[in-house]
């Protein structure tokens, strides 16, 4: 298919409308500076006429330079009975100072005597000024026709009159929106080619949403019928169920279709921008997503990973690297021999170890998953694993008694924690105080060690997550605690597994500081 079609974020302006999605107005020039890099044509900014974050954001981002995208401000058509130079929202558009503005009007008649309480024709003559008005003060003004699946299945006729509307009144696109999200690949290609037959030379877009799980399809579907616009938000950001993940319109378009939506060279990115905003959104990170989750590529059953290692395509329909993201590796009690030899290689220590070696790994890996333990994404714990088992690891720390005491003074409490351990033959005690019991007994442990181990001194825990494995014992439950440390330079993940959650707790901060000590 030899057709050129232009990406349109949305990220900014529809994606913060999902619910835990905020940004800054720092934030959104980051965003817009990262998303520029991909390569799209257009970065759709926010409403400047809503809020006082958006109108900030346009202020500064005058002042910002980007190299592939045009910036835009987004808003609606004037309000009913009112004039285009005294409407506060057409106003804030213009001092958005953008060439390129879009505005959003109804194109389904149900919402125009529902929700605007007005009559059809009064909803034309709106689209008509508001978009003839700023035509002759922008480079370009876009035709966001809200509604317009729903609005052609309800009255076709109409939502065509909306969209002629437009055209005949300047716009130099109109977008087709499915807003509901409701529609299905089907219709979308009878509505979008029905479109496209009106006579004019336009941008012809598609904005869809994700409610019935197909926006990245509906999306594609309208590129096939005709579309050369496609919108959409990174990581699928939204309302309700989201938009359309842009990151995998991109990928699809690229890579399945032979359409250049960004530059092939920049289609490595999208793996870094997909992270980098969702760590700026700060938002739990969907491993699950297609191209850029963590998961896309990570393999776990043991027939599926001896196919990978022969020839990836077994079981990959790309190559990871393609779109920046990389192949992971498994280990559990589904593994076969060649999960752990590709995760020996993956860790360079598979020269160390033995044939005879790998099936007590393996044996002993399915004998501890089996007592709770689970060893994917916890690589440390698995490395000390494999080194204690090869004798390429001999613990440094040896744990004589821990003492634990935690006193309920309301509101708070206070907890103490009193650790004896051996190293090299010499008995070392500590006693400190902390939030709670576990925070105790890391606080003692690191100041037990600290002086025969300086590097402890930097190690940090990031993360500290505690799950019930076998809830049929109510509080006497095994749980599973996993950590992640950092030393500033490099993080690692380890695990402890017990009925007695300070128990598990300590296994997996020996494990942690075990590993920051190996050789």
């Amino acid at each position: 298919m030899s057709k050129k079609v232009t990406a349109y974020d949305v990220t900014l302006r529809d994606g913060t409308q999902g619910e835990g999605v905020s940004f800054s107005i720092e934030d959104k020039i980051r965003v817009s500076h990262k998303i520029d890099e991909l390569g799209v044509g257009y970065i759709e900014g926010g409403w400047p006429g809503s809020n006082d974050r958006d109108e900030g954001f346009f202020k500064k981002a005058r002042k910002e330079k980007y190299k592939n995208a045009k910036l835009v401000a987004f808003g609606s058509t004037r309000r009913a009975r009112q004039k285009c130079d005294q409407d506060f929202n057409i106003q804030s558009l213009l001092n958005a100072n953008t060439s390129t503005i879009t505005i959003v009007g109804k194109a389904w008649d149900f919402h125009v005597s529902e929700a605007l309480k007005i009559t059809n024709d009064e909803n034309l003559e709106l689209i008509s000024d508001s978009i003839s008005y700023l035509s002759k003060r922008v480079d370009e003004v876009f035709f966001d026709a809200e509604h317009f699946f729903d609005g052609y299945k309800a009255n076709k006729k109409y939502a065509i009159q909306c969209l002629k509307s437009a055209l005949n009144s300047g716009a130099k696109g109109i977008i087709l929106c499915d807003t509901n999200g409701g529609s299905t690949p089907w219709e979308i290609e009878k509505i979008v080619e029905a479109a496209k037959k009106i006579k004019k030379k336009c941008i012809l877009g598609i904005h869809t949403h994700n409610d019935s799980d197909l926006g990245v399809a509906n999306a594609l579907q309208a590129v096939i019928s005709g579309a050369d616009q496609v919108q959409g938000t990174i990581n699928g950001y939204g309302e309700r169920c989201g938009n359309a993940n842009l990151c995998s319109i991109i990928a699809n378009l690229n890579l399945k279709m032979g359409i250049n939506c960004i530059p092939n060279s920049n289609l490595e990115k999208l793996y870094e921008v997909s992270n980098f905003i969702n760590d700026l959104a700060n938002l739990p990170k969907n491993k699950k997503l297609p191209f850029v989750g963590k998961s896309a590529f990570t393999h776990k059953g043991g027939i599926h990973v001896s196919a990978i290692i022969k020839n990836n395509l077994t079981y990959e329909h790309i190559e990871p690297n393609s779109v920046g993201n990389h192949r992971r590796i498994l280990v559990s009690d589904l593994s076969g021999k060649s999960n752990i030899i590709y995760k020996l290689k993956e860790l360079n220590i598979y020269n160390q170890i033995s044939d005879k070696n790998v099936i007590q790994i393996l044996n002993e890996l399915k004998t501890l998953e089996n007592e709770g333990y689970e060893f994917e994404g916890v690589d440390a714990s698995f490395e000390l694993l494999v080194k204690r088992i090869s004798g390429h690891y001999k613990p440094k720390i040896e744990l004589i008694e821990t003492e634990i005491n935690t006193r309920q003074i309301i509101p708070s409490s206070k907890s103490t924690a009193r650790v004896k351990i051996k190293i090299n033959d010499e008995i070392i005690e500590h006693a400190s105080s902390g939030l709670g019991p576990v925070n105790a007994l890391d606080i003692a442990l690191k100041k037990a060690l600290v002086k025969y181990y300086p590097d402890l001194d930097g190690v940090e825990l990031n993360d500290y997550n505690v799950r019930v494995v076998t809830g049929s014992r109510g509080t006497a439950s095994l749980v599973r605690v996993i950590i992640e440390s950092t030393d500033g330079k490099s993080t690692w993940s380890t695990i402890g597994v017990s009925r007695d959650i300070v128990e598990a707790s300590w296994k997996a901060l020996i494990d942690s500081i075990e590993y920051k000590l190996m050789d």
